[in-house]
C-alpha cells in the first residue's frame, strides 16, 4: 500500500506508544518484519521552542524507513509550523497527527483524543499542515472511534481530515472513554473505509497473524496497526505477515527469544547510557519473559537490577540459559 508515494510494502505498522516506541523499540520490531513505522508522540509546541530532549525523540534512524513522526497539538499555526521543523530535521515519510491519544494530561488540554469533539478544527490543523508542506511529505491522522459512546464520530472526522488534505487515516476502533478495555467495534473501521476515497489503517487488539487477517476480512481496511502486542514480541509482526501471505508461521525458540531481548536491551543502553537505559529496560525484560516459567519472581529480580551485566545474566536465567 501507499501512503503518498510512499511505498508501505505490508501495509503492517508499529503503533506509535508514549515511552514505549522509541528507537531501540522500533528498531527491533522493524528487524523481524514492521513495514511502517511511527515515533512517540513529539510535542508540536515543544518542537517549536526548541526543546533538545523532544527533538532526541523525533529522530530517526536509516533502518528503521519508511517511518512516520507523530505530532500532538491543538494549534492549527503551531501544528504547521512544528511539521515544517520537523520535516527539515530528520525528513520522515509522513507526519501523523494524534487525534487519539486518551491520556488525561494530554485530553484535559485539548489534544489528542479531545480533537475529536471538534471536527472543524481538525479539518484546520490537517489543512494548515498540507498546506506548509505541500507535496514535500504526506500528513496522516491517528484517531479513535470517537470520544464516547455518545460521540461515535470516526467517519465525520475522517472526512474532515481527508478534505483538509490527509493522506491517510489510522483507526482505533475504541473510544476515548474506553481508554483500552473492550469491546474493539471493527464495524467503524469499515464505515470509515467506505466513506473516504485514502487508505484506512485499522488498529485495536491486534494481537496475532488470525487478527490481523480478521480485520483485513471484516472491515476492507488498507492495513494493520499493531501496538501493545508488541511489546516484548517483535515476532509478532513476522507472524502477521506470514498470515496475511498465507504462508507457514514457526514461532521462536527460546534461543531466539533471548537473542532479541539482549539486542534490545544492548541497544537500548546504547542510545540512552546504562543508568537510564537498564531503568526503562525493566519494562521491557517483564514483557518479554511474560509466560516463562518463574517470569512473576523474575520480574521482581529485573526491577533491581541496576547494571547491564546484572541484566542480561538475568535475562539468560530467564529463559534457562
Amino acid at each position: 500500500m501507499k501512503i503518498g508515494n510512499v511505498e508501505i510494502k505490508n501495509g503492517v505498522f508499529l503503533a506509535p506508544m508514549a515511552g514505549v516506541t522509541d528507537l531501540a523499540f522500533r528498531y527491533m520490531c522493524k528487524k523481524y518484519g514492521a513495514g511502517g513505522m511511527v515515533t512517540e508522540m513529539v510535542s508540536a509546541k515543544a518542537i517549536c521552542y526548541g526543546d533538545r530532549k523532544t527533538a532526541k525523540l523525533a529522530y530517526i534512524s536509516d533502518f528503521e524507513r519508511p517511518c512516520g513522526l507523530q505530532l500532538f497539538g491543538s494549534e492549527p499555526d503551531i501544528m504547521a509550523k512544528a511539521a515544517l521543523i520537523v520535516f527539515d530535521m530528520f525528513h520522515p515519510e509522513f507526519i501523523d497527527v494524534n487525534m487519539g491519544c486518551p491520556a488525561p494530561k494530554i485530553v484535559n488540554n485539548g489534544e489528542g483524543s479531545s480533537l475529536m469533539k471538534n471536527p472543524a478544527l481538525c479539518y484546520e490543523i490537517v489543512s494548515r499542515m498540507k498546506a506548509a508542506l505541500g507535496d514535500r511529505c504526506p500528513i496522516t491522522v491517528k484517531m479513535r472511534r470517537g470520544f464516547d459512546k455518545d460521540s461515535i464520530n470516526a467517519v465525520e472526522v475522517a472526512e474532515m481530515c481527508q478534505k483538509g488534505g490527509a493522506d491517510a487515516v489510522f483507526v482505533h476502533a475504541r473510544t476515548r472513554e474506553q481508554m483500552y478495555m473492550p469491546p474493539v467495534e471493527y464495524s467503524t473501521i469499515a464505515e470509515v473505509k467506505k466513506a473516504v476515497k485514502i487508505p484506512v489503517i485499522g488498529n485495536g487488539d491486534i494481537m496475532c497473524g488470525r487478527d490481523a487477517v480478521k480485520l483485513r476480512e471484516l472491515t476492507g481496511c488498507d492495513g494493520v496497526m499493531v501496538g501493545r502486542a508488541a511489546q516484548g514480541n517483535p515476532f509478532v509482526f513476522d507472524e502477521i505477515n506470514a498470515f496475511l501471505e498465507g504462508r507457514d508461521y514457526t514461532p521462536p525458540t527460546n534461543e531466539q527469544k533471548r537473542d532479541c531481548v539482549k539486542e534490545h536491551i544492548a541497544r537500548l543502553i546504547e542510545d540512552k547510557g546504562e543508568y537510564v537505559g537498564v531503568r526503562e529496560a525493566r519494562k521491557h525484560v517483564a514483557w518479554y519473559i511474560k509466560g516463562q516459567p518463574g517470569s512473576a519472581s523474575m520480574r521482581n529480580r529485573v526491577n533491581l537490577a541496576e547494571s547491564t551485566s546484572k541484566m542480561m545474566s538475568l535475562i539468560d536465567e530467564a529463559f534457562g540459559f
